[in-house]
């Protein structure tokens, strides 16, 4: 805040100021819905009244005129903290009458003295459990800021923030008021109010500190370059630009000088807004106001063009640093090389690594990663697997997104099994292997039917402390199953079990389906019996593998009953299913049992489909066909 443009109304000694600034508080509480004086987000202390005048008939520390006399007086003692409780134990008929007012009195009383000040705040809210006024909060924060205690004086306005964070927007309003009223009564220090913008864009509520940077232009005030610049950084986090030129606009209008890092953040705001035509305009800006880019600058508009694709501007500003006296950093050839990259030119950027490394530079696992996902995008893999080598060999740990890079460029080149053996290298070299990449590469296994391979790599990774979750379970038991290899899947089951994992619907079918398509049917029902007794219903694929299983195995009347089942308790009406019992029946050509099942299925609330006439037609002709045989031999 610039003081050189304003004076503290206790402090100038031209009235003339002190009468337009009071005049400009009054404007601002009459146009507020509410007084800064009254509490409106943060409810005040109750309090009774004491205008009785035979309060003064009572002895001193039963009398509630006197309360703020004997609170001062406790605080002036040395050991302040030993007096304050000793007081609140004699003056427990007195506290309730503590309000938001005694409290500011105290404050007031104590300007000269921030440390007595502060440990009675904190007694108030702490030792009595009582919630200060926004007015208290102000007042306390004036003491501090005049102070010259800013930390603490931050951390208070941050509480008060907070508190008032889920309230309306008046009451986020009333503290800036409260700010300024209360400058009518108390020392103060205008950083106050660059202080408050601050806070608000530390709370990540940018809005509200645009709001306050406004009103505090509105009443005179002049912010600091400091102020401007972390709310112009804010605006860019949330993308209001237009927002942000209206900042730097209104510090030329009010004479606040910007700063190199005010020039970069405008850079920034350039190039997120796309318009990097007018980036080089703004340099000469920039330069006639005095300011040289510096290494910020530069690797704020080389990335903007590289993410643009325009490398050979890029390239041309990575010159012209040189020029200028500003040595390129990491970042800036860690874009350049990302830039590289992006348009497959990954030798380039390799060769860009190693100049890097010969001016001196050691690269980060920002640079490595850059080259590394070059070459896997490439297919390159033993590059890829060099660098991560010479990573480790100089003292850098790759980190999951290196790991996952590579084991995911492996998986696309085909190479499973050189992927699962640079986990094992990896943790033989302690690089923690992440959850993510284990479940990659046991989904990758099982759709490339490799089942034992990805119980391998599940026995191995389960003593790294890995634990997979019900669905990477259920990868592993479908894939079994599909190989048919039953038993290992029973076992795998067992194991979910010991684990505290439960099977669900598709842990069920994979194995129910198994066992009936290897004519182990009556374990595919056994099965079916425990998920029900687990509150698990079957579906439609369940029941047509187990009526399947049992026609395969010849058993129509276990294929039957178990239709009706389904049918009654778990409404499952699947026509497949009807049919392939109805194929039975046809095969065999006896027409009157077929009738019979018909009769008996359209009772349960099976309807025949065209499927059904087809193998009933089929069924006839098959017995009518030894008939036609014995007329063709007479």
């Amino acid at each position: 805040m610039n003081r050189a443009s304003l004076y503290s109304p206790c402090q100038t000694k031209n009235p003339f100021f002190n009468i337009c600034f009071i005049l400009k508080i009054s404007t601002l509480s009459s146009s507020s819905s509410s007084s800064s004086s009254s509490l409106q987000t943060i409810p005040d202390s109750p309090s009774t009244s004491i205008s009785n005048p035979l309060y003064h008939f009572l002895p001193q520390t039963q009398n509630p005129n006197n309360i703020v006399n004997l609170i001062c007086s406790a605080l002036k003692q040395p050991q302040t903290h030993h007096h304050l409780s000793h007081l609140q134990n004699h003056l427990k008929p007195l506290l309730p009458h503590l309000g938001g007012q005694h409290i500011s009195r105290v404050l007031l009383r104590f300007q000269s003295d921030h440390s007595s000040a502060l440990v009675f705040f904190n007694w108030v809210k702490h030792g009595l459990g009582l919630r200060p006024t926004t007015q208290n909060y102000c007042i306390a924060l004036h003491i501090l800021a005049c102070s010259k205690k800013f930390p603490q004086a931050m951390k208070l306005l941050c509480e008060l923030i907070e508190l008032v964070r889920d309230v309306g927007a008046s009451s986020k309003d009333d503290i800036f008021h409260s700010l300024v009223v209360c400058a009518q009564d108390c020392n103060w220090d205008p950083v106050i109010f660059d202080m408050l913008i601050k806070a608000y864009v530390k709370a990540g509520m940018i809005r509200d500190g645009f709001i306050s940077f406004k009103k505090t232009l509105e009443v005179g005030f002049v912010p600091s370059v400091i102020a401007c610049n972390c709310l112009m950084n804010g605006l860019v986090r949330l993308n209001c630009l237009d927002q942000c030129w209206e900042v730097y606009e209104d510090m030329g209008r009010i004479g606040v000088h910007p700063n190199v890092y005010t020039f970069n953040i405008l850079t920034n705001v350039l190039c997120k807004d796309g318009d990097v035509a007018k980036v080089n305009a703004f340099l000469d800006r920039m330069e006639e106001e005095g300011f040289d880019p510096d290494i910020v600058t530069y690797n704020t508009l080389i990335c903007s063009y590289c993410r643009k694709g325009r490398l050979g501007d890029a390239f041309y500003l990575y010159k012209i640093m040189f020029r200028r006296g500003v040595m390129p950093d990491l970042v800036s050839y860690t874009a350049l090389m990302h830039g590289l990259c992006k348009q497959g030119n990954v030798r380039e950027a390799h060769q860009l690594f190693h100049r890097m490394v010969h001016r001196g530079l050691y690269p980060d696992i920002v640079s490595y990663n850059t080259l590394i996902g070059g070459y896997c995008n490439e297919g390159k893999m033993p590059e890829c697997k060099s660098l991560l080598y010479e990573m480790i060999k100089n003292g850098l740990r790759p980190d999951d997104f290196t790991c996952r890079m590579v084991t995911e460029g492996y998986g696309k080149e085909g190479k499973l099994l050189s992927a699962l053996n640079l986990v094992v290298e990896l943790q033989r070299f302690q690089v923690s292997i992440s959850r993510r990449i284990y479940d990659d590469l046991i989904v990758a296994l099982c759709q490339e039917n490799r089942p034992f391979a990805a119980k391998s790599l599940l026995e191995r990774s389960s003593q790294d402390g890995y634990l997979p979750d019900l669905d990477i379970y259920n990868k592993l038991m479908e894939s079994l199953c599909q190989s048919n290899n039953v038993t290992e899947a029973k076992v795998l089951k067992a194991e979910m079990v010991c684990k505290n994992i439960k099977p669900n619907l598709i842990t069920y079918k994979a194995l129910i389906c198994c066992l009936c398509r290897i004519n182990r049917t009556v374990e595919g029902e056994s099965l079916l019996k425990e998920m029900v007794e687990s509150s698990l219903l079957p579906d439609s694929e369940i029941c047509r593998s187990l009526i399947k299983g049992y026609c395969k195995e010849r058993d129509v009347a276990k294929a039957e009953s178990l239709l009706r089942f389904f049918a009654k308790e778990f409404q499952v009406f699947d026509s497949e299913s009807y049919n392939e019992l109805v194929k039975i029946f046809c095969q065999d050509g006896d027409m009157a049992k077929l009738l019979k099942l018909q009769d008996r299925m359209m009772k349960v609330g099976f309807a025949p489909n065209s499927l059904t006439l087809k193998y009933a037609i089929h069924g006839l002709w098959n017995a009518t066909r030894p008939e036609k045989d014995n007329l063709l031999l007479e």
